[in-house]
């Protein structure tokens, strides 16, 4: 029941006196607790909390397409991003207690769809893109003053994707996708032949670049996108190739603070039908195992983090969001559906909403 109670606290004082009597049921029989955002069935777009068995907790409507969300227990507050390259995140009470709050970019700026707030819960930092610049930046926001743009700080590449905070409270881990992309022209890729991808270390204290790691140069098509850290510290990412739809490059690696950048090996079969795309990335609760998605390839792929190689291959059509479950994990798709895999026990579920790319374990 840990998971519940830090769940309540994440959530803050009062969430669950706020929630309706059918709501309050599905949190008490949740151990877990998971977040999405999702399509609804008229069309719009919101994000939802569920419990473990797939029942509703709570739910907010956003102004367009969402994409990560991010909670923090000492701010008491939640953080849709828009999907990129979008201009919008919507800061929620995971209580109900006070209205969301939609946050616009900065002119110059569009949100790259995830964030993380600091460990106390002060600051909140957004990945962005200087768009006539082509470089990316963190965006940084005062949580204390209503969420207040108070500067920016680089991340020495171009199309920030998803960053992580490490283990130790000061080092962000931010995964440079290397394409550049521009609001005036929507989700179109403007330097294909130009990219460069790469994963980069930076103090959060102060912007400065602690360590910038990238493949070999015949790998620059390889946009380096969702990542996961485990109990080692080491940041396991997914990749998703930009080059020749005919070549097959691996695309799924890890990187150290130490210095480290290494793709490991998956079978020729399991890369042709990821078709060349990993949508996102979890590591289990026990960090034994990773999983990644790839919606294009309606497949689900969990390796061993030890051997570095496949255990097992699950399929789900436009699968894509995931999240640990205990050792295994949870899987959600764009089209309603969420199952466990990888010993997970869950029994198959479908909305009548449809999940987005990413799902959060909360707490």
């Amino acid at each position: 029941m840990w998971q519940r109670r830090a769940f309540l606290q994440a959530a803050g004082v009062g969430f669950a006196a706020s929630l309706l009597p059918k709501q309050l049921a599905a949190l008490e029989r949740s151990e877990l607790v998971f977040a999405s955002s999702v399509q609804t069935a008229s069309g719009g777009y919101g994000a939802v909390l569920l419990g473990e068995r797939g029942d509703l907790i709570a739910s907010i409507d956003l102004p367009d397409r969402g994409h990560d969300i991010t909670i923090s227990r000492e701010a008491g507050r939640g953080v849709v991003f828009a999907r990129q390259p979008g201009t919008f995140a919507v800061v929620f009470d995971p209580s109900g207690r006070a209205a969301p709050v939609t946050l616009t970019s900065v002119e110059g700026r569009h949100f790259f769809g995830h964030g993380v707030f600091s460990p106390d819960g002060r600051l909140l930092y957004a990945t962005e893109s200087d768009f006539e610049a082509a470089q990316g930046v963190i965006g940084v926001y005062d949580a204390t003053d209503g969420y207040r743009r108070i500067g920016e700080f680089p991340t020495y590449g171009t199309g920030p994707h998803e960053m992580l905070l490490m283990a130790d409270g000061v080092t962000f881990v931010v995964a440079n996708g290397g394409i550049e992309t521009h609001p005036d022209y929507g989700r179109a890729e403007l330097n294909i032949e130009t990219m460069d991808p790469s994963v980069v270390f930076i103090d959060r204290r102060d912007g400065r670049l602690v360590g910038q790691l990238r493949l070999d140069a015949g790998l620059h098509q390889l946009s380096i996108r969702h990542m996961a850290v485990d109990a080692r510290q080491r940041v396991w990412f997914g990749c998703q190739y930009r080059g020749a739809a005919t070549e097959r490059p691996q695309l799924v690696g890890y990187a150290t603070m130490d210095g480290e950048i290494k793709l490991i090996e998956l079978p020729p079969e399991t890369l042709g039908s990821l078709r060349n795309y990993v949508g996102s990335v979890a590591v289990s609760a026990n960090s034994h195992r990773l999983a990644i998605s790839s919606p294009e390839g309606d497949l689900l792929v969990t390796v061993d983090t030890e051997g570095k190689r496949p255990v097992l291959v699950d399929t789900l059509r436009n699968g894509c969001g995931l999240a640990a479950d205990g050792d295994g994990f949870v899987a959600t798709s764009g089209e309603g559906a969420m199952i466990g895999i990888a010993g997970a026990e869950r029994e198959p579920k479908r909305f009548d909403f449809l999940f987005d790319n990413h799902m959060l374990r909360v707490g």
